[in-house]
């Protein structure tokens, strides 16, 4: 493992500092941070929604949900972005709710009767799967050398690919009683367009906030043709604090602590490629001692939210990886600035309000640029693959055809065991699981000390602690 990296600038060869670790002016920290935030909110607020109103919790329950998801995704966004001794990437990654794990906890709360009995059943399984993803996050620096470029290539595109139904729905009005409206499909073509324009006419510092100002101009268009609403703002409460045990005490139960435990592994492995996928984009290849430590920032989250903060399991989000990309912002003190943010819109459920009532429309036309733009950072990681022969080409191609088939066909593997629907039904693992099994095959492990493998070139950054 080293000798504990601690959290200050690290020096490129030449003294200059790397751009992941400089320290920008505050106001425009706060500027790319609030873009990080508005770029993940609907996504970081859909799991409590999804939660509570299967478990039948009322609307002051799912509020106080919402309250704590924001807090404790700020606190683990800090976490993993500035570290403490051997916890955090520092790393440009932002971190929330896993989708991965809803279908899981529906069940068991649901299972438990719903209600506060049964969310208290889903934070005991939360607990315990993230004190066993702490356990294990060591054991992931050796699976490092399995994910050369012609993987991480491969994970990276599914990944953006795996994001844009996401998107496509928000732009096409799904979430609304009318899908497929003409309306929501031009507010989400017209916010799209914003980012084209100021990417193609207004470069430099203009271009870092395209996503911010296409999120603001749709917005206000959006309210000038009364397609935004604005009515829940004035039924938030202006201060919340989360309170341990809120709910009560986490309660404890077999069954539901291992259907968790697996669900944490696949985070796990998520979490893993999306490190991967940001020290790609920033020019730091994530090495496994950095893999460790994001996994350590990631389980530790975990425990500490099902356990302590009222909240569900931590994962990194794909969707700001791309943001990353599409700005070029590549600065971990940005990402930290957004976690503060979060970390206060929690604090202050009116001002989380606000930013709630982006229309999904606007959302979906952001979405749209920024999970492609990952696919299209997968697609350059690629490019350096040798495809002489039909090896790489092979992985590559039932990768991705694994990878997108939940996509495609989200109830595929419907009639499947639980256990493997977990594993399959994300695309993202799915693709992940056998690009490493086929490169396997094809390739073997042809480094056993390298941070990536034989094939990948040089990290950029050489003066790793």
């Amino acid at each position: 493992m080293g000798r504990p990296r601690l959290p200050r600038p690290r020096a490129r060869p030449s003294g200059e500092v790397h751009p992941v670790d400089e320290v920008l002016p505050t106001g425009t920290l706060v500027l790319y941070g609030l873009q990080h935030v508005m770029t993940m909110y609907a996504g970081l607020v859909a799991v409590p929604l999804i939660v509570g109103q299967a478990l039948g919790l009322p609307f002051a329950d799912i509020s106080y949900l919402l309250a704590a998801t924001l807090f404790v995704a700020g606190l683990a966004t800090v976490l993993q972005t500035i570290g403490v001794w051997r916890v955090g990437a520092r790393l440009p990654l932002v971190q929330g709710v896993s989708f991965a794990a809803v279908a899981s906890m529906i069940t068991i709360g649901t299972g438990a009767g719903g209600g506060r009995h049964g969310l208290t059943m889903i934070f005991g399984a939360t607990l315990v799967a993230g004190l066993i993803g702490v356990l294990l996050a060591p054991l992931f620096h050796r699976l490092i050398r399995l994910f050369p470029p012609v993987v991480t290539g491969t994970v990276i595109t599914v990944i953006g690919v795996s994001l844009l139904p996401v998107a496509i729905r928000w732009a096409s009005g799904a979430g609304d009683d009318r899908p497929g409206d003409p309306a929501s499909i031009g507010l989400a073509a017209f916010t799209l367009l914003v980012i084209v324009l100021v990417y193609r006419f207004l470069p430099g510092f203009w271009s870092r906030i395209a996503i911010l100002l296409s999120l603001v101009a749709g917005t206000v268009l959006a309210a000038t043709i009364g397609m935004a609403d604005f009515s829940r703002v004035g039924e938030a409460s202006w201060f919340a604090v989360s309170t341990p045990f809120h709910f009560g005490t986490p309660q404890f139960s077999i069954a539901a602590i291992i259907s968790m435990t697996v669900v944490m592994l696949v985070i796990m492995t998520e979490t893993t490629a999306d490190l991967l996928a940001v020290g790609e984009i920033v020019g730091r290849r994530a090495a496994g001692p950095d893999v460790v430590a994001g996994l350590r920032a990631d389980t530790l989250a975990t425990a500490v939210s099902g356990g302590l903060l009222n909240s569900f399991p931590a994962s990194a989000f794909a969707q700001n990886v791309g943001l990353v990309a599409i700005t070029g912002i590549r600065s971990r003190f940005v990402v930290a600035m957004g976690g503060v943010i979060l970390v206060v819109l929690g604090l202050f459920p009116k001002l989380g309000a606000v930013i709630a009532s982006v229309p999904q429309p606007v959302l979906g036309g952001a979405g749209l640029a920024l999970f492609a733009t990952v696919a299209a950072s997968g697609i350059r990681s690629l490019a350096r693959v040798d495809f002489d022969g039909q090896a790489n080409l092979v992985i590559v191609a039932v990768a991705l055809g694994l990878g997108i088939l939940p996509i495609a066909a989200p109830d595929f593997y419907h009639d499947f065991p639980e256990w493997f629907r977990t594993v399959f039904d994300s695309g993202i693992s799915a693709a992940a699981v056998a690009a490493v099994l086929l490169n396997l095959l094809f390739h073997g492990v042809r480094d056993r000390e390298g941070p990536i493998a034989a094939e990948a070139p040089a990290p950029v950054v050489q003066d790793r602690d």
